[in-house]
């Protein structure tokens, strides 16, 4: 057996994962010193009881607090911009991001601006960040992105129409308060496609080229977990304990790309949600037996672990046979939990193409990919998304 003694870093955030975590805000605010807090959101969560229950922790723990919730579903440049000034204008001393990975993120680039100053496309890149910023804490609200544990800061270059990736252990959340009880509430597609996105975040992470003994274990753990769990999470009658699974799911999943850094995957449904404004995890469950499809001959030991945990017999099938029966299992998850194909719509015209797989080359997401992908094949790949 293989040992790579390589050296690796592993960092993570305080996480209380567990029924009600989330009313434990007001607390933890104390514990920071905090005296008034942002709240970054969405617009849609204000009138669910479990919102309700948050900002009372906070308001009985004698905090101030102002909202922030001019938030797209794919957040963008000029909000984040709009959100620090609102923040340094209040004095505000902390962030709480309340929601997915929308808020999440928007409220790591408020951090990032009201303490470094500039404008929040000055650190898109790797450790681009000099200082750390205000106290950051995270309630997510959706089973997939893990943005609330990890490294990455995903926004949306308005100019350019590309999302873009901001990563440093400075973005890196203070604390997770992960709680089922608000995934009670979640639409179900909106489950569907973070479920898929926790999915390729795990597969990509186990398959990178910066994966580690330690993000391995939370990879497949990841793995397994929700795909034993996706499908009965979008059912109407689906329980807390299931939602807890695809928690869990998520948090393993986000312990392990936010280490191991992704791949292919993430690179083009960056710039394929930028361009189309589509969900990312739509994006990514779209793309993501394609990729492996792609990547498979480069990590073929690795992918077939992968076989392994979704139940594919992979000792009885060559390699051929193993990433037939992989893309297979995950396009048919894919279709069980009600996320469609672009097969159809109009094909963006040459120029977007050839912007979209520009950008998917030089995302940093495609620098750990286990192959080496081409310009003339990120072509490719964007317009077959939209033939059959």
């Amino acid at each position: 057996m293989h040992v790579n003694l390589e050296q690796r870093k592993f960092v993570v955030p305080e996480i209380i994962i567990g029924l009600d975590a989330s009313l434990l805000i007001g607390r933890y605010l104390g514990h920071f010193g905090a005296t008034k807090a942002m709240i970054v959101t969405d617009k849609g969560v204000s009138d669910f009881d479990w919102f309700r229950a948050i900002l009372s922790s906070i308001k009985e723990a004698g905090i101030a607090v102002v909202i922030f919730d001019d938030i797209s579903s794919n957040p963008k440049d000029f909000e984040a911009m709009l959100g620090a000034e609102l923040f340094l204008a209040e004095n505000c001393d902390s962030l709480v991001a309340i929601g997915g990975g929308s808020p999440m993120d928007c409220a790591k680039c408020i951090s990032i601006v009201s303490t470094n100053g500039g404008h929040v496309l000055d650190y898109i890149g790797v450790d681009e960040i000099r200082l750390p910023g205000p106290p950051l804490l995270c309630i997510p609200t959706t089973s997939g992105t893990a943005a609330d544990v990890s490294q990455f800061a995903i926004i949306t270059d308005t100019h350019e129409h590309i999302k873009k990736a901001i990563i440093s252990k400075k973005v890196v959340p203070d604390l997770a308060l992960i709680d089922p009880m608000p995934l009670m509430t979640m639409d179900p597609y909106l489950t569907a496609c973070t479920g898929m996105d926790a999915l390729a975040h795990a597969i990509e992470a186990y398959v990178s080229n910066a994966a580690s003994a330690l993000t391995d274990v939370h990879a497949l753990k990841a793995i397994d977990l929700v795909h034993k769990n996706l499908i009965d999470a979008v059912k109407p009658d689906r329980t807390v304990e299931t939602m807890h699974n695809m928690l869990l799911g998520s948090l393993h999943a986000g312990f392990a790309f936010s280490n191991a850094s992704l791949g292919a995957v993430h690179a083009c449904a960056h710039a394929l949600g930028g361009v189309m404004d589509l969900p990312h995890g739509e994006c990514n469950s779209i793309l993501l037996q394609r990729i492996i499809a792609m990547n498979f001959d480069f990590a073929a030991e690795r992918y077939r672990d992968i076989a392994a945990v979704l139940g594919i017999p992979a000792h009885n099938l060559d390699n051929e046979g193993v990433k037939n029966a992989l893309v297979g299992e995950i396009a048919a998850l894919r279709t069980a939990v009600g996320i469609g194909e672009l097969i159809g719509q109009t094909i963006p015209e040459h120029e977007t193409i050839e912007a979209m797989a520009l950008s998917a080359l030089s995302d940093p997401c495609m620098v750990t990919n286990p192959k080496t992908i081409n310009l003339s094949e990120l072509r490719e790949l964007y317009v077959g998304l939209f033939k059959a």
